[in-house]
């Protein structure tokens, strides 16, 4: 099947944040809207219908998404820490 622009980024966002088993429903809803979103073109009542229903899916699926290990604020801060560090570092021994 191929899928639509909206579609696409939808299905690879949902991938990304690792919800298909924990929602399979509301995942399958999603890919649905943004489906109805892409074939909506000569109805813009619908499309906007269909937009703003999935924009609220999707904010519940990213709700329901794991906390990743890595990559949040505290690790940015830690890294740009670590980072300051090497460079005093650097700059006292030369």
């Amino acid at each position: 099947m191929i899928l639509g622009a909206v579609a696409a980024a939808i299905k690879d966002e949902i991938a990304s944040l690792n919800v298909e088993d924990r929602a399979p429903g509301m995942t399958a809803l999603a890919l649905s809207l943004a489906r109805a979103v892409d074939s909506s073109a000569k109805a813009p009542t619908a499309k906007a219908v269909a937009a703003r229903e999935l924009r609220a899916v999707m904010k519940e699926l990213r709700a329901l998404a794991p906390i990743g290990e890595e990559g949040d604020v505290v690790d940015d801060i830690a890294r740009q820490r670590e980072k300051r560090r090497e460079e005093a570092r650097n700059r006292r021994s030369g």
